[in-house]
Order: C-alpha cells, then structure tokens, then sequence
C-alpha cells in the first residue's frame, strides 16, 4: 500500500470514531500525530495531507497546529455541505451554529410519509417520544389493519433513530416475520435467540440469533402476534432484563441491548400475553385507508403512479374519474391494496401502448368492474361534501423521475417486474404467430394472475350478503352467522360462506311452512347421521337456539338436516382445478408444449409425458396413471394426446384409479394453452372445458382442431339443485332456476331438487337418464358437472354462466356485459313489495325498467345492477309520494344541472302519466338527476351529444 493510502485509512478510519461533540471539542488529527502513529516524516505527512485535501478526501482545519479530517465525515458529523472549492477551513467555530440552525431546519425523516402534519401526527409524536426515551427508547407496539403501512412506519422510526443517535455506524435493523415458523415454535426461538450445537436434531454447529445480530440497534417482530406463549415468555424476560440464553443453554448469561418494535393486525388484549402486554409501553395505531382525508387519498395515488412512471420509464396519464374510482374501490386492503390496484391498471395501460411511444393512458374503460365499481363508493361518500370534489383534479400528468428513490418495505411491493413480464412474454407469443386479439387476450389473463394475489388475499364477501339480504330477512342471515361460529369453535374447522347461505334460505323457507300449517312434526326420516356424533350434537344445540330466538316449535327431524349441513359443508384448504396430462410420441414433444404453457401461465396443474415410439402401450399407461394421480385436484384430470391408443386411456384410468378423466386427441401447442388457460385461470370444470375444446376451440389462427365424435343425444336434459333437505329451500331455488330456463330456452329442461342425503348416489342415477347440464346448490359434489353456488346466483354472476350452459356455449371468465335480467326482476319485484303502499310491484316494475332503460338510451349511459336498483327504487317511492301529493322539494342549487339529462328525465317520466296519470315533479326529477350523476359510471361516449 503506497504511503499516501495509509495516510488517508488513518485519517478515515479515525475519523468515522468521532462523535459531534468529540470533532467540535478535538477538532481533528495534526500531521505530527499523522507521523508517529505510522513511522512517517512530519514534513512527508503533511506534504501527503495537502494532496488528499486538494483530491478534495479531507478538509484541513485552521488551528495550532493545522489539523486534518475525513472530508465526507466532517460533513456527516456537523451535519453541513461543503463546497468543491473548499480546501481549507478557517475557522470550525462558524460551522457550529451552522450545524446547529440545519439541525432544525432538517426535515425528519418522517416528514417523507403522506399524512405526516395530519392524521399521521400523533402516531409520529409518540415514535419519537418513544425513541428519545433514555438511555436506549421504550419499546413499542405498532398496530393496525393490513395494508395500512405498519411495516413502512416502523422503517421511518429506524431512520429517525440513525439519526438521533449519531454514532460512527449505522446501528442493526432487523426484521423478522414471526408467521414464518409460528408452527414451528423450536424453530422460531432458535431465530430469535440462536441454538448452540446439539441443541436439537439438526442443530450441527451454533447459531447467531437475531437478538444478537439487533444488538445496539433495533429489532422489528411483525405479526408479532404469531409468537407462541412460551415465545412472549421468553421475549418480554429479555426486554425486562437484557439477558437471554440460547436454545438449549440452561443459563441466561447472554447480554444485548436491542430496542423492540412490534407490529400486528389483532387487538393486542386477546392476541398476546398481558405480561408481554404491560412490557411494551408505547401504541401506535395507524389509521386506516377510510379515515385519511381526501387530499391525503389524492396524494398517496399520485405518490404510486409515480413509482410506476419510473419503473417503466413512462409518462401514465389518469383521468379524475379513475382517481375517484382508485380511491373508492379501496376498502379492506388499505394502502396496500390501493397500491395493488394502480400496480393492475398501470400494467394494462402499458400493454396497450408496449410497441409505441404514446404515453400510458388510464380511463374508466381500461378498469376491471371491481375497481370502476369504487367510482359509486366514492360518490356515497362524497356527496354531501362538495369540497371534496373540488379538491380532485380534473386529470394528473406523471412523468418518471430517474433521480427520485422510493423507500420499499411493504408487503405489497411485487416480487417481479410486471412491465419485463409482458414484454418478454408478448415477443414470446408474437412468435408463436398468434395474432394481436389473441395476445391481448393471455396477456391481460396473465396480468390478473400475476396481481390478483395482491387484490383478493383481504377480500370479503360483503357485496354478496345484500343480495342475500333480498329475499331472507336480515335477522336469519345474522343468526346464520351465529351459528357458523358456533359450529366452527364446537366442531374446530372451518365452514365456508356456502354454509351462511344454505342455512339462511332452509330457515326461510321453513319458517314460512311452519306459518302456514305444512309442516310434519311427526317425520321420521333417516338420513344416516349417526346421533352419537359430534356434528349431531351441535346440531341438537342450534335447534335449540333456532326455538329460543324466534319462539317458534321446530320438527325434531331438523336436527338430522343440520348435521347433515355440518358434516357437509367445510372450507377447503385450496382452490381445487382440473388436471391436465400432455402426452405425445417423441423425445421432448409433450415437454415442450408444457413449458410454453407453464411459462406462460405459471401454472403447476399440467405434466407432460414424452414417448419413445419402442416403449409399449402398458408401459406409457403406467406412466400416465402416475402422472394423473400427481395432477388430480379433486376435480378430475384432462388428457390431451397425439394419436394411437393413447386416446384410449381415458376409462381405462377412471376405472383403476376412480379419478375422472376426459381425453382430447390431435394435441398442439395452441390446445394445450387454452387448456391451462381454461383450467388454471377460469377455473372450468372437467365437462365444460372438455366439449368447449372439442367444439368452439379453433385454435389461434384459421387451422382446424379435432371434431366431437358422434354421441347419442336421445337422454333429456337436466338441472339439480341442492339444499340440505330437497325441499323448502330447494324447491325456492328450484323455482329461481325454472324463470331461467323458461326465458331463454324452448325446449323442456328438467329442474330436479335434491336434498345432501346420499347426493352422489342420487346424481348418478339421475345421469343414467339425463344429460345434466348443471349442479346449482350449497354444495358441489365434484363429479365433472359444472357447479354454480347460491352466492354466485344471487349476486348475479351465476345467470350467466347458467345462461351460456343452457346456449351451449363457452363459460367466458371475463364477466358478459349483458347484465342477468331473470334474477334480477324477481329480486326487485320482492324488495319492491317491501316498500310498496298503494301501487302493484309487479305491474310497476315493467314501467320502471322501460323507464330506466330509456334512461340509458337517452343519456348514452350504461347503469350497473345496483345503481339501476337504486334509480327504480327512488322513483318508485316517488310515485307513491305524488299518489299522496307529498312530492320531495328540492332546496339545493338548481344552476348546476346539465339541462339534457332533465328534459331526458322529463321524457321519460311520460311513461308514468300515459301508464297512471302520475306526473313526477320537476324537484322529484332533480334529485333522480343526483343519483345519475353521482352514482353511476358513464361510458366514454356519454359526454357526446
């Protein structure tokens, strides 16, 4: 090393030991002192010093004797910037009050979060208290919702704690998940605390704990709640007393001083120890997304936006209406959905301009419907606000900035980049020859597969009770949620949603036979629930509370139904899909296609087989045999093959492994693709994708595909449904079902209502004698029959795939934008005979859906379900009020209203006086106006005349 460099390691490495005070009291090191420690001439030091100063390493201090120090250390150390001109320092005394009036002039590093000075100001006041707190801060406990930003909170501390402490390093932060190994809790203390050799089996060597590793710093436990008892136990002796032992050392000899930030979702009063509890002095709740104020929601959009400008290195352009929609559509996921959300948008505006220079634009079309829904949330919100809606600007404009650097610590940020995904993946099937609809088509698929773990892991089933709510009383749905929690604690597993849903309408059902004298209480049913089990006597508990709470008698064969119900439905561990086994004649044939497809896709529901053309027949079987019992989900397994015998396997497997299969011959590239496309991403089942690729699929181009073999079509066609009993329920659901049928189809379809007794059994022998189309019920009994739950029905969804299997046709997993019209008259004419007075529901409602969609029509608007509800629901209430001559009077401000959609309003409403001789007031058509322009969502063609 030359003489110079060892200068300058001294000087540095001295240097980075000085505190504040220490470098204002010392001032620094003289070339005599430079000289001695490393056996150097004072004159040869001092020549190498005035070089380091002029190579601008060190500055030089005036003083007796001239004094030397590390040039970017001085300026960490005081807190100040140096000029590149600046050699030498005259005086150090001038830069004390310099360092003392940037001290308070520096922004905290809390100042960087969005919402620091309003709702984030008390919880920024307690970290700090809780930081300054001597000697070594109080420990705290960060709690709040998913997605509310705990995680990036607790990093802003650390970078206030650098910062107060001044030390010559930078001192440790941890962090550790303690979910990780919460299953595992020997596991999860050797993390925490270290394990010594021999500790347990594995244990081969010592281990650093992170105790250790946080020493003089600061250590963040998320999910903090995830530690087991013994875990807290051991944690809160370490925060009383500072010592610790490894796992398996039997004394606590071992020393760390180590600051503790927690966080979790759960209330800390039942998720943790109340000793550890009283440990942790300091909370902090983060607010949720909900309760920011708005300019705050506005300015969190732009700060993520800007963060996508610059990881694609594009201007995105968003319009107010997707702001509102963005921000409206933000509810269970906080932040961090929020942050999924724009992450979604943004990746498909990129898409749309990938071989252009044109900038990302983001309009209420590019939106999926669960985020364009956020634009009515928005507006309930803010419409009583008019401040609110002044403060969104008309559009936003974001360019990327190269220099700007954004601090990730979130959960939510993607383990991949979204914009190389698409491009590669768009050279990748450019070159496969697909054309561009085609491509658009699997990239948008790929987007949402990629994203949609980030938007549905927080979400609920919320929208889904109200439909529920239409035609069950909200007490039976709320004592249905009672008893799924207690069955759930009796029991110790999990009850899906279906069981809210089947227990609801069964109760419903059945109270209104019991109202009206036609129900048997001298039944004798036996349905093969044995009495001694678990599920039997939970049943006899809620038949019990059923009898308390609404004082009514029930059978005591509801009982039976009811353990039936419970031993019938549970949450399943995971999303079951559809198998598929590709096997073809050649080295690598089979293989290849498979990892297109899982390329694509990401898939791990598909296998390939490849066969040499010597290997025998029996011998390719076991392998597929082999592989099918790899793939099987639960939902059966498709088998796309080349030629031969192959094409035969089909029953042969379905018979040695009673694992249902189905068999597509003339495989490709393109079948396979939209095989796992049907199966992974739409969740399809067996039957449907199996017909859909033998008789819609045409490939990507004009090229032909395999033909459907000639089947007999002499059996009748059939519907099931399911409820617990067969009856009541069933036979309401089963009426439901036949308005469907009725509407769109001429031909004679059978709706068969079927009860949870011996159901497989029954489904077989009712297929013996018809074609089943569908299984619509509480339950799906996973025989390759497609299955649509009563939820899906009710919220709408479910018609149309009901609609598209009685057509024939493909169940598209994109949602039709034809909306389900069967349903939805009979839950508004039943809500309307709720509400109504004087007029008929069911005459009314003809004219309030001529009305609205002449609405539509007039406007160029296109209402989704619940606004056209709402809009029905308004005027029909209205009627009634012009019927008693007690018309609404509209007090607000009448000059803002666009004066075509009041005359559109006024011809419409000729349909009420032709029909009733009812003329609705012009105030009464004001406020339908409102409702228009604060609820619904316009296409891009509303604005034109």
């Amino acid at each position: 090393m030359k003489q110079i460099d060892k200068i300058y390691e001294y000087i540095l490495v001295n240097s980075k030991e000085f505190t504040k005070e220490k470098l204002l009291k010392i001032k620094g090191f003289s070339a005599d002192e430079v000289g001695a420690h490393l056996g150097v001439l004072r004159s040869n030091a001092s020549r190498e010093l005035n070089i380091l100063c002029r190579e601008k390493k060190i500055v030089k201090i005036r003083n007796r004797p001239v004094l030397y120090f590390d040039r970017e250390q001085f300026m960490k150390k005081l807190n100040v910037t140096l000029n590149d001109d600046c050699e030498e320092i005259i005086e150090i005394s001038e830069f004390i009050s310099k360092a003392s009036d940037n001290k308070q002039e520096d922004k905290s590093p809390f100042n960087s979060l969005i919402g620091y000075n309003i709702s984030l100001k008390n919880q920024i006041e307690q970290a700090k208290a809780a930081l300054l707190y001597p000697p070594n801060g109080l420990h705290t406990l960060i709690i709040g919702s998913t997605g509310v930003g705990k995680s990036l909170f607790a990093n802003m501390m650390y970078e206030y704690y650098k910062r107060i402490k001044e030390l010559p390093e930078d001192p440790p932060f941890i962090i550790f998940n303690c979910a990780d190994y919460c299953n595992n809790p020997q596991l999860l203390l050797s993390h925490i605390f270290g394990h010594i050799k021999g500790a347990f089996t594995g244990a081969e060597k010592e281990k650093e704990g992170i105790v250790e590793k946080a020493d003089g710093g600061i250590l963040f436990l998320d999910e903090i709640h995830r530690l087991p008892p013994e875990g807290q136990e051991m944690v809160f002796y370490f925060m009383d007393t500072g010592n610790y032992n490894k796992l398996g050392e039997t004394d606590r000899n071992r020393k760390a001083t180590v600051l503790l930030i927690g966080a979790t979702t759960e209330d800390p009063n039942s998720a943790l120890l109340n000793t550890f509890i009283r440990r942790i002095p300091i909370t902090i709740n983060i607010p949720i997304f909900e309760e920011r104020p708005i300019n705050e929601k506005i300015e969190l959009v732009q700060y993520l936006i800007s963060k996508e400008a610059q990881r694609v290195n594009k201007t995105i352009k968003i319009s107010s209406e997707v702001m509102k929609a963005l921000i409206g559509s933000t509810t269970y996921g906080n932040v961090g959905q929020l942050k999924s959300n724009i992450q979604l948008v943004c990746a498909k505006g990129f898409f749309n301009c990938i071989n252009t220079n044109k900038d990302i634009e983001i309009n209420l079309a590019l939106l999926p419907p669960n985020i364009k829904s956020g634009i009515l949330t928005f507006g309930n919100e803010t419409k009583d606000n008019t401040t609110m809606w002044n403060i969104m600007p008309s559009s936003i404009t974001i360019q990327p900035d190269g220099n700007k650097t954004f601090l990730e610590t979130d959960d939510y940020e993607t383990p991949f980049n979204i914009y190389s995904i698409i491009e590669n993946k768009t050279s990748l099937l450019q070159e496969e020859g697909m054309n561009d609809e085609e491509i658009k088509k699997f990239i948008t698929t790929d987007i949402n597969i990629h994203l949609k773990k980030f938007y549905d892991r927080f979400k609920n089933d919320g929208n889904r009770r109200e439909g529920l709510l239409k035609i069950v009383d909200k007490d039976i749905v709320e004592f249905a949620e009672e008893i799924k929690i207690l069955a759930e604690n009796k029991l110790s597993k999990k009850l899906n949603e279906r069981f809210i849903y089947a227990t609801s309408l069964h109760f419903s059902a059945l109270f209104n036979r019991i109202k009206k004298n036609t129900v048997s209480f001298d039944a004798n049913i036996d349905l093969s629930i044995s009495s001694e089990s678990k599920e039997y006597e939970v049943a006899k508990d809620i038949h019990k509370l059923i009898e308390k709470k609404f004082n009514i008698s029930i059978p005591n064969v509801e009982i039976e139904y009811l353990a039936l119900l419970l031993n019938s439905i549970q949450e399943s561990s995971r999303q079951e899909r559809v198998g598929i086994v590709v096997a073809a004649h050649g080295s690598s044939v089979a293989t290849s296609m498979v990892g297109i497809a899982k390329k694509l896709f990401d898939a791990d529901n598909i296998l390939g087989v490849d066969m040499p053309l010597e290997m025998t027949p029996s011998d390719i079987l076991e392998i597929v045999i082999e592989k099918v019992k790899l793939v099987n989900e639960g939902k059966g397994v498709l088998l796309l093959v080349d030629m031969g015998s192959l094409n035969s396997f089909s029953d042969v497997i379905t018979e040695k492994t009673n694992i249902i299969t189905k068999s597509v011959d003339m495989v490709s590239t393109p079948l396979v693709l939209e095989a796992v496309r049907k199966c992974s991403v739409c969740d399809t089942d067996l039957n449907s994708v199996y017909s859909y690729l033998l008789t819609d699929f045409r490939g990507y181009t004009n090229g032909i595909t395999a033909q459907l073999p000639q089947e007999k079509k002499q059996k009748e066609r059939a519907i099931i449904t399911i409820c617990s009993t067969g009856k009541g329920a069933a036979i309401k659901l089963k009426e439901l079902v036949e308005n469907v049928t009725n509407d769109i189809s001429s031909e004679d379809i059978n709706i068969i209502s079927l009860g949870l007794n011996d159901l497989t059994k029954s489904i077989s022998e009712i297929s013996e004698e018809n074609n089943i189309l569908a299984i619509i019920g509480i339950t799906n009994p996973d025989m390759g029959i497609p299955f649509i739950s009563i939820d899906q029905l009710i919220e709408g969804t479910g018609e149309n795939i009901l609609i598209s299997i009685i057509k024939g046709k493909t169940i598209q997993p994109i949602v039709s934008t034809e909306k389900p019209k069967i349903i939805f008259k009979n839950l508004c004419i039943q809500t309307l005979d709720e509400f109504m007075t004087f007029l008929n529901p069911k005459k009314i409602y003809s004219l309030l859906d001529e009305f609205v969609n002449l609405i539509e029509n007039l406007l160029h608007i296109n209402f989704e379900n619940p606004v056209k509800l709402r809009i029905m629901f308004h005027v029909a209430c209205a009627l009634e009020r012009m019927v008693l001559n007690n018309g609404l009077v509209y007090d607000e401000d009448k000059l803002n209203f666009n004066k075509r959609t009041i005359e559109s309003l006024k011809e419409a409403s000729l349909i009420f006086k032709n029909a009733l001789s009812i003329n609705l007031t012009e105030d009464e058509l004001y406020y339908i106006d409102d409702i228009i322009r604060l609820d619904s969502v316009q296409v891009e063609e509303s604005t034109k005349s």
